[in-house]
């Protein structure tokens, strides 16, 4: 199914994941509502909406969706991506990075998901495609709040399946093991580089948001799991 002249969100769009989903989409013809801390457009231009947003804050997500149907005249997609980890033994997280895991990966994907329900309905359907994470799945050592936030996300968006199927809206779950990203390795948070040897890539991740998105409308797929070959398979 052609992408061409659909009109997105991508939260989390500046680096890493998705700023590949975003960057893949653009080369399918979609227009970009981009949503991060930094506001980077990725050099998309006229093509994109780039705001500051911190997803923990519905007002700025509401926002920018808002923005970007004004500048469009629709929404189609959202990519619920943004999100954050923090690993080590429960006891040893800071309060600081608990709070973030869970405002950032579950409150964000609820903001997100809320601005944007509206528009895709009025739209006569859309996709909403939530990057999750293995770990969402799984429960796994020395992740249990990360494994926490990402239950969480990954239940609500099989719940708004239910939700949603009989509006024409998909609601998928990418669920992938280890990414090279930099967004664990940042500010103490328990991962060092010499974690990511092995890992897959962002583009790999965004090459299945894009499958996704791209089937024929009479279908729709609940969820993609998918590791690394080098990754242990858990039972």
């Amino acid at each position: 199914m052609s992408l061409e002249g659909k009109v997105a969100i991508v939260t989390g769009a500046s680096r890493g994941i998705g700023a590949a989903v975003a960057r893949s989409l653009h080369t399918q013809g979609v227009k970009l509502g981009l949503a991060s801390r930094s506001g980077d457009d990725l050099g998309l231009g006229d093509d994109a909406v780039a705001r500051p947003c911190d997803v923990r804050d519905r007002a700025q997500i509401e926002a920018l969706v808002d923005e970007t149907v004004d500048r469009f005249g629709r929404l189609d997609i959202l990519v619920a991506n943004a999100g954050v980890g923090a690993y080590g033994p429960l006891t040893e997280l800071s309060p600081e990075h608990l709070d973030e895991m869970i405002d950032v990966n579950v409150k964000g994907v609820l903001y997100a998901a809320a601005a944007a329900v509206p528009h895709l309905v009025r739209a006569g359907g859309g996709d909403i495609v939530s990057v999750a994470s293995e770990a969402g799945r799984r429960g796994l050592p020395n992740e249990a709040v990360y494994c926490a936030s990402k239950f969480a996300q990954v239940g609500f968006t099989a719940a708004l399946d239910h939700e949603l199927r009989e509006r024409g809206v998909r609601c998928t779950n990418i669920c992938p093991g280890g990414v090279a990203t930099d967004f664990a390795l940042d500010e103490g948070r328990g991962r060092t580089p010499d974690a990511l040897p092995g890992m897959m890539n962002a583009e790999d991740v965004a090459d299945a948001v894009l499958f996704v998105l791209t089937r024929p409308r009479g279908h729709r797929i609940l969820e993609v799991a998918f590791r690394p070959m080098g990754e242990q398979s858990w039972g």
